[in-house]
């Protein structure tokens, strides 16, 4: 479902953590995004534990157990909860002219880019994403340090309607 520009500026219903008050969370399916990409990461490390479980039982090195169960409870550790924490600690906000973006969980990033200093603005989607029909919005700014914000887990919708929004403010800038 898309929502206007000026929906997505009012403040949030619930905000999505006490460090983001004000932000507006980014759509829960990006939690099964991260969840996927953090299977698709930690995948190979499960099928190596099993080899290596494999050679060491058959030369009777170790008992059979002691190198995959606790891989496979980390893994499922990291799959099932830790996707879901990062989800929670992103939020974004385009009041007063600018783009605000928040992210992080262990540390915190809070990046305010003004939409004067916007130079191009991306809309993106990986496979991933086009699997739960979400979108990536990519605004690049001049200098170096900081000059690409990324703001993952919208609607293409909703990333299509902040970068027209955006991209009028600058057109309006520059008259």
């Amino acid at each position: 479902m898309s929502t206007s520009m000026a929906e997505m500026l009012a403040p949030p219903v619930e905000p999505v953590s006490a460090l983001s008050e004000g932000l507006r969370p980014v759509e829960p399916g990006y939690a099964h995004v991260i969840r996927l990409t953090v299977l698709i990461t930690v995948l190979p490390f499960v099928v190596g534990a099993g080899v290596l479980e494999t050679v060491t039982a058959v030369k009777g090195w170790m008992q059979p157990g002691a190198i995959l169960v606790p891989v496979l409870a980390l893994a499922a550790f990291i799959v099932v909860f830790l996707p879901q924490r990062k989800w929670r600690r992103w939020g974004y906000s385009g009041a007063d002219e600018q783009l605000r973006v928040a992210r992080g969980w262990l540390f915190r990033t809070d990046t305010i880019v003004p939409f004067k200093r916007i130079q191009h603005i991306d809309v993106a989607q990986g496979p991933v994403e086009r699997l739960f029909g979400l979108a990536s919005l990519t605004v690049h700014t001049a200098g170096t340090h900081n000059s690409i914000v990324t703001l993952p887990g919208l609607t293409r919708d909703d990333a299509e309607v902040m970068r027209d929004a955006m991209r009028l403010h600058i057109r309006r800038e520059a008259e």
